[in-house]
């Protein structure tokens, strides 16, 4: 019986794959059924965005003086994962990840760094923390979300930059803007981009973490101001001697007195350790107290600005457009 049974199996097998033989067919199985391979969609491997000559990097790592050579969208990984915080929205990610990647094209074709493209300094070009570095601070029930939330903004916008006159722009961004962005002239002087103008962004005061205060004794202000000006004397009786004289159209402070020296709104952020140069200056009792909105240059996106605009239905382009005048988005290999 058993050889009788093992027989009707071996002839039903033989049915089976003699039609396979002769039309040159495979039978795969597929959520347990057994189909033929003409009737299964085979996914075809997505072809991988060619940057041509900008596919790797020179990455210099200020702290060690090296150099590293890496892809440009896993350096993005880490630029956009220290820049933005993982919980921002995913068009407002999306929109840093394309100013992040303009950024770098543009400081590629602008070498600032002898033996590198770019470095890792905040203060010089864009912030980047390597995967296990980012990973180790972020909470542990976050880490693995968080990493793919940033991976999936990076890798649905390959290759687009923002482009004015068909080359890359100067992508500014920075954390919050108080609610109006700033001009470069009135940051860093010079000519200026006119891609870079001032605007309005609603809905950043929500972001009350970048609001700030920062009191100083009488002593405490005169030591900081003596970093840049040994000569400083301030008479703390007459309320004359700490002024604010001028403003930018963006109500930054423009120039500002303190005794016998009129200095600009930029200097006074750097020397006072202020998060931007919208300020005010109250006396409290003998104290001086200097009330700051927003954190940052002011200059280009508003990276809380971003988020807030996102929150209200604005994608990517829609942000990147409020941000800077004039641009288009392009993919890297059709600028000239």
């Amino acid at each position: 019986m058993k050889r009788i049974v093992a027989y009707m199996l071996f002839l039903i097998f033989l049915c089976m794959l003699i039609p396979i033989i002769f039309t040159n067919r495979r039978i795969e199985k597929v959520n347990g059924e057994l189909v033929e391979n003409e009737e299964i969609k085979q996914e075809q491997p997505k072809e991988e965005y060619s940057y041509k000559q900008y596919g790797t990097i020179k990455l210099l790592h200020e702290k060690t003086n090296t150099v590293e050579e890496i892809k440009i969208d896993e350096y993005l990984y880490g630029v956009v994962s220290s820049e933005m915080p993982a919980s921002f929205e995913i068009e407002a990610l999306k929109a840093q990840a394309i100013v992040a990647r303009t950024y770098t094209i543009y400081k590629i074709l602008n070498k600032k760094h002898e033996n590198a493209d770019i470095c890792d300094d905040s203060t010089c070009c864009q912030a980047w923390i390597s995967k296990e570095d980012r990973l180790a601070r972020w909470e542990e029930s976050k880490r693995e979300n968080n990493w793919q939330k940033i991976n999936d903004c990076i890798n649905s916008t390959k290759g687009k930059i923002i482009t004015y006159n068909n080359q890359p722009i100067n992508a500014f961004f920075h954390s919050n803007s108080g609610g109006v962005t700033e001009i470069p002239v009135n940051v860093w002087g010079g000519t200026g981009y006119p891609y870079l103008q001032s605007v309005e962004t609603s809905g950043e005061d929500a972001y009350n973490q970048y609001a700030s205060e920062v009191t100083f004794t009488q002593e405490e202000l005169i030591n900081k101001l003596k970093q840049k000006y040994s000569d400083i004397s301030i008479d703390f009786s007459n309320e004359n001697e700490i002024k604010i004289l001028e403003y930018t159209e963006s109500t930054r402070v423009k120039t500002v007195k303190f005794g016998n020296h009129e200095i600009s709104g930029v200097e006074a952020r750097t020397l006072l350790g202020l998060k931007s140069t919208n300020f005010e200056i109250t006396k409290d009792g003998d104290n001086i107290k200097f009330s700051v909105k927003g954190y940052g240059h002011g200059v280009g996106m508003s990276q809380t600005g971003a988020d807030s605009m996102a929150k209200q239905g604005s994608t990517a382009e829609d942000i990147i457009r409020h941000f800077y005048a004039g641009v288009e988005i392009k993919f890297v290999n059709e600028i000239q």
